[in-house]
């Protein structure tokens, strides 16, 4: 299927079955999805084009979704043979979204700048982040919730609430795995995810046993920091948990400054 027509089926979908693109990118990203959530949007608007992986990967989210609702229409996938109809131009000044085009220098140079127009590289912790701390203790039942920004060499923390805030030196290590996944991380008990289970912070004290992060999206949509809940005791996170999460990730982001 031709990758704009695909485009207008997902979202004639989406609006038929009362749907965010939000909640597309929460379950399109849980089936390994790389594409931000700004670069589904603009795929959705017709801006971009995304490789048809991609595009399938979404395809196979919506009709996840679609399956919990009335609405009966479908998402084909693209033909295996389709030629790969991505191309430079329409990701110009896109920011984030055009990070492929880049080297890697020159990517570390854009998220730098992005981070310092926020203004906040270097600040110490701000209690006006801790409404959303506060919040994501009250709401998830977890010990610790924390906001970070993330630089070239270290992490800056902004704001922390709960019991785990001495460890934080070491805790904000495990955050490095939501930056390299590009999307929200969640692991409901660490003991039995063989990525973690022998990490010093779950075999050692704290003995964490859950993790959540979400990244947080600054200027151009770079990431320049992560929203992250933590707790001693393994537990579930729902598909409403992990909705959410986001839209308290939301929350923060408009908090963010986006600089000039």
């Amino acid at each position: 299927m031709d990758g704009r027509v695909q485009g207008g089926v997902l979202r004639t979908a989406l609006q038929e079955a009362s749907l965010s693109p939000g909640e597309l990118w929460i379950e399109y990203c849980a089936l390994g999805g790389k594409a931000t959530q700004f670069e589904l949007e603009a795929f959705l608007n017709a801006a971009i084009l995304l490789p048809a992986f991609e595009r399938d990967l979404l395809a196979d989210a919506c009709n996840s979704l679609l399956k919990q609702t009335a609405v009966t229409t479908r998402i084909p996938q693209s033909r295996e043979d389709e030629p790969d109809e991505t191309g430079e131009d329409p990701w110009k000044g896109l920011g984030a979204a055009g990070a492929f085009l880049l080297a890697p220098e020159q990517i570390g140079m854009e998220w730098l700048h992005a981070l310092e127009r926020t203004g906040l590289l270097g600040t110490e912790p701000e209690s006006r982040f801790d409404r959303f701390t506060r919040q994501a203790v009250t709401e998830f039942g977890v010990g610790t919730a924390f906001v970070i920004l993330v630089g070239d060499r270290r992490m800056f923390l902004k704001s922390v609430i709960g019991s785990l805030e001495q460890d934080l030196p070491r805790s904000i290590a495990f955050c490095t795995a939501t930056l390299h996944g590009g999307g929200p991380l969640v692991v409901p008990d660490t003991l039995t995810d063989e990525r973690f289970r022998d990490h010093p912070l779950v075999a050692e004290e704290p003995h964490l046993r859950f993790y959540a992060g979400h990244p947080l999206r600054g200027p151009g949509h770079w990431v320049v920091g992560i929203i992250c809940l933590a707790d001693q005791r393994p537990r579930a996170f729902t598909h409403e948990d992990q909705q959410a999460f986001h839209r308290l990730a939301v929350d923060v982001e408009a908090e963010l400054p986006t600089g000039s």
